[in-house]
């Protein structure tokens, strides 16, 4: 049986996470381990803006990774978001790119290198005056 083809980026290897970030399965788990603090997000909004903390700020204490989140009218939909942000930067950092091992330029390419550079030299040619006759 054959292996299922990669579902992650070219360049990207999924590296094992380091002890101390434990892999959360669920928001509940996720917020666990976070401190979260409520604040009065600011901007044009008026009273309800003025009155209501709907922004979320989550601190990541095993990582120290914070998120804040104040885009939305709703704590709910800025927590949900916040989540989704610190979920996708716990991951970021759990990635690392694989090493390039340099390659030599294939033959094809060295040629619509120089040719390229042959069309741009003409293109520069017929800037000059016409009584110059250097080439």
């Amino acid at each position: 049986m054959d292996n299922p083809p990669s579902r992650k980026p070219p360049g990207v290897t999924a590296e094992r996470e380091p002890e101390d970030t434990p892999r959360t399965r669920n928001d509940a788990d996720l917020l666990g381990q976070c401190r979260v603090d409520t604040f009065r997000s600011g901007g044009p909004g008026g009273q309800h803006r003025n009155k209501v903390e709907s922004g979320i700020r989550l601190t990541h204490l095993p990582t120290g990774v914070v998120v804040v989140s104040r885009g939305h009218r709703s704590q709910h939909r800025n927590r949900q978001d916040a989540l989704r942000r610190l979920r996708a930067e716990l991951e970021r950092r759990t990635r690392r790119e694989e090493p390039r091992i340099p390659t030599p330029v294939p033959r094809a390419q060295r040629e619509r290198r120089l040719e390229g550079k042959k069309r741009r030299a003409r293109v520069k040619l017929m800037r000059k005056k016409p009584d110059v006759d250097d080439h």
